[in-house]
């Protein structure tokens, strides 16, 4: 079947789209990270004036706050108009506040402020993926697909290698400029090549209407608790691990910097893997043994072991297990959800997955403070995934449950003989 371009629907391996909005959901993450990796030289060069670390840390903080705060409402709008309209609007609307950045706001801070707020747009492409490419999947192969989609977060990494070398080397405006050139390329990629799932239903009903009905699902409560703690417990480490390494163990920042990237390498590399297993042995399953590793990983790291023994496995076995329990948490999310729910369940989930990320290190830093010491937050760290493991192994498993027989009977059904 093939349709005309304003009706969104053509001809298409799922394939195809699933690494185009994998690509999408990389180059807006790209974009959404920009200004972390300026803070610090945005305080030391003075071209902003004095800053504090709270100056700096808001700065940082806010594009990342919007981003996931405004997943809610993109995801309500991508289960309506589908995301072969949403993502290179999406990716469209990024490019203002980077080019407002770039050439208007590097000598203001409450300019980059206001840019900031804006460049939140970006984060907000995660809503726009993950209903999207679950349209394109049968049910047995949601985890898999919306895992390898979720690997496009590594798209913050190339801000973290890239940013910094070109603004210092390159010119002020070169990161951004290139950026956006980026973003422009896929929005119009996306605008001829996308096309929405054949038979997708858009939701019906009002906005709020749907945000209501979908925050009062079962499901929606659930996989926000168990994605803050996995995505927000990689969020939480890719932000304070650096800084942790330095203090703890003495590291310089070069070196501190590798092993922290090595720790988002193997989390973002586990994202499919996570979704890939959820759909051979179901997603409670997978997210129990994930969380059961990050209780004895933290608990381990707490005692602050020999770095190049037993405190690196513990570190990136944790990287693994969060990695794969962000995978499996959307892969529960695709098995439970009514397709047609799963743009506005995803914006929910995906902004706690986004602000959980920012209580760790909160705590991190305030008790280390009055302690000098990590152990009582590492600790703190295997209680809540403890509490998150037993939340799955009760709560969660009898929500999954209908999912799974469903998925089965249909799985059986598809393979009978017509």
């Amino acid at each position: 079947m093939t349709e005309s371009r304003s009706g969104g629907t053509a001809e298409r391996s799922p394939w195809l789209m699933l690494a185009l909005a994998t690509l999408g959901f990389a180059v807006n993450f790209w974009a959404w990270a920009l200004l972390s990796p300026l803070g610090p030289l945005f305080r030391t060069q003075g071209t902003l004036g004095t800053l504090s670390e709270s100056d700096v840390a808001l700065l940082v903080a806010v594009p990342v706050l919007v981003g996931s705060v405004g997943r809610i409402p993109i995801g309500a709008l991508t289960d309506r108009y589908g995301g072969r309209l949403m993502f290179p609007l999406v990716s469209a609307a990024t490019i203002v506040p980077i080019l407002f950045i770039g050439f208007f706001a590097l000598s203001s801070y409450g300019a980059l402020l206001v840019g900031g707020f804006f460049l939140g747009i970006g984060g907000t492409a995660f809503a726009v993926g993950v209903p999207f490419v679950n349209a394109w999947f049968p049910p047995e192969r949601r985890g898999l697909a919306v895992g390898v989609f979720g690997a496009g977060m590594g798209g913050t990494a190339i801000s973290a290698l890239t940013t910094v070398k070109l603004y210092t080397n390159a010119g002020h405006r070169v990161p951004f400029l290139i950026t956006a050139i980026a973003l422009a390329c896929y929005a119009v990629i996306a605008w001829f090549v996308l096309r929405d799932a054949p038979g997708r239903r858009p939701a019906p009903g009002g906005f709020v209407q749907r945000l209501v009905a979908n925050a009062k699902l079962p499901i929606s409560w659930q996989a926000c608790i168990l994605y803050a703690v996995a995505f927000g417990g990689y969020v939480a480490f890719s932000v304070y691990l650096p800084s942790y390494l330095k203090i703890a163990y003495g590291l310089d920042a070069a070196d501190a910097a590798n092993r922290m990237a090595g720790f988002v390498v193997i989390a973002v590399v586990m994202r499919p893997v996570g979704g890939w297993l959820s759909d051979r042995f179901g997603p409670v399953p997978v997210l129990a043994v994930c969380y059961a590793v990050v209780v004895a990983g933290a608990a381990v790291a707490a005692t602050t072991p020999l770095l190049n023994h037993v405190g690196t496995v513990a570190f990136l076995a944790m990287a693994a297990a969060l990695g794969a329990g962000s995978g499996a948490t959307f892969a529960l999310v695709a098995q439970v959800t009514d397709p047609a729910r799963v743009g506005g369940v995803t914006g929910l989930v995906g902004a706690a997955g986004g602000l959980g990320g920012f209580v760790p290190p909160l705590i991190m830093g305030y008790v280390y403070g009055r302690t000098q010491s990590y152990g009582i937050g590492l600790t703190l760290l295997a209680i809540t995934a403890a509490l998150t493991l037993l939340l799955t192994l009760t709560i969660v498993r009898k929500t999954a449950r209908p999912g799974i027989q469903e998925q089965r009977q249909g799985t059986t059904t598809s393979e009978e003989p017509a």
